[in-house]
């Protein structure tokens, strides 16, 4: 894609995208395909810019898969990428400041230091009963 973002991908499918902490654009320049059901990207104007009021068109959108993004806003936190057949593909170490955007496949989180992310996916929530499925992963 470009030297902004990190995108992991294995066999052709892109499981992943980290923008790291340190990543500076001059202006605003999103990562995600126009097509993508997640939109994410980093803003940036200068000093003095203005956007007007506005709001965004409430439009009917079919959305099967299903995206999550984790921003660091303190400690350390390592994500586990795995394939669909449970193999473990890629640890990813997040620390302040660092972003993932989850595209697809089978993900576990790891706590090194005390920590707290945003996390943003599309709604609604249907709970922990119909929206997580725990997988049981091959031994390493």
């Amino acid at each position: 894609m470009n030297n902004l973002v990190e995108s992991i991908e294995f066999n052709g499918i892109k499981y992943a995208e980290v923008i790291w902490a340190n990543v500076s654009v001059q202006k605003t320049v999103f990562f995600s395909p126009a097509e993508s059901s997640f939109q994410f990207g980093l803003l940036a104007h200068e000093a003095g810019f203005v956007e007007p009021p506005h709001y965004h068109k409430w439009v009917p959108r079919e959305i099967k898969d299903l995206q999550q993004m984790f921003v660091v806003q303190r400690g350390v936190v390592v994500v586990e990428l795995y394939s669909d057949e449970g193999e473990l593909l890629q640890e990813v170490t997040l620390k302040q400041g660092d972003a993932i955007v989850l595209i697809h496949g089978v993900h576990a989180i790891r706590v090194e230091e005390d920590m707290q992310c945003i996390s943003v996916k599309q709604g609604p929530f249907l709970g922990d009963v119909n929206d997580k499925v725990f997988v049981e992963m091959k031994k390493q």
